[in-house]
């Protein structure tokens, strides 16, 4: 406990306990209490809000500086805009239509496509992970190595965190089936390619949060993504 209290430690030091919270949560979120999402999201950002209190980082050092608040809500209504725009023309194209349906959205109602946009997308993704990705991470490796190596690592992390979240991904996305199959090998392929593509869009994410000293860019962008697609493969579905 006396170790806990001695601040600041190093920033090194922070972001291996950082790590191993993530790591929890992320079982938690995809194995052990998946229903429990709200409450590992909360508890996972309280973790890690003390653990920059314990590296005596500041608000600047995770992109919530109020001076830059503002320019960050821009860039981020911007990047919705953009990404609603492209995700429209996508729709209405046959040859990209197909691309948003998901197995997984069967079934739901309006209602329960509304929850997901402005709930559990913004609340259990889109904070915790810009929070910790390109908030705390970034933040924290940036201050002992600078931000090619703060881009580089929490990328790698914010990849890997996708692993056990696109175990299924094959089946689910009807788009990927007949590229990767149904069986064990293509099952870790698209896997692995999910882990790759999440790890490059973090590195956009960070470039996004470098540009605007801002966490909120990438969080615009990020809901828009997510957000937006549920809305999309709604809207298209059995068309």
């Amino acid at each position: 406990m006396i170790f806990f209290l001695q601040r600041p430690v190093g920033s090194d030091t922070a972001v291996a306990v950082a790590v191993t919270v993530l790591v929890v949560a992320n079982l938690a979120n995809n194995r052990w209490a998946l229903s429990l999402w709200f409450v590992t999201s909360v508890l996972t950002i309280l973790a890690l809000y003390g653990i920059l209190w314990w590296a005596g980082a500041t608000w600047s050092d995770v992109g919530l500086s109020r001076a830059t608040v503002g320019w960050g809500a821009i860039w981020a209504l911007a990047l919705i805009i953009i990404v609603g725009i492209c995700y429209a023309i996508a729709a209405v194209l046959p040859l990209t239509r197909g691309l948003f349906a998901d197995q997984r959205n069967i079934g739901l109602s309006a209602g329960a496509i509304a929850f997901r946009m402005f709930v559990k997308v913004p609340l259990g993704t889109v904070l915790l992970e810009e929070f910790a990705f390109r908030g705390v991470l970034y933040g924290l490796i940036r201050r002992g190595h600078g931000i090619i190596w703060a881009t580089a690592v929490s990328s790698l992390f914010f990849g890997l965190w996708h692993i056990l979240p696109s175990a299924h991904l094959a089946m689910v996305k009807p788009a990927l089936t007949p590229v990767f199959g149904h069986s064990t090998v293509g099952a870790v392929l698209a896997d692995a390619t999910a882990v790759i593509f999440t790890a490059l869009a973090g590195a956009v994410f960070c470039e996004l949060r470098r540009r605007s000293s801002s966490l909120l860019a990438p969080m615009g962008l990020h809901w828009a993504t997510n957000a937006l697609g549920y809305l999309v493969a709604f809207l298209t579905a059995g068309a």
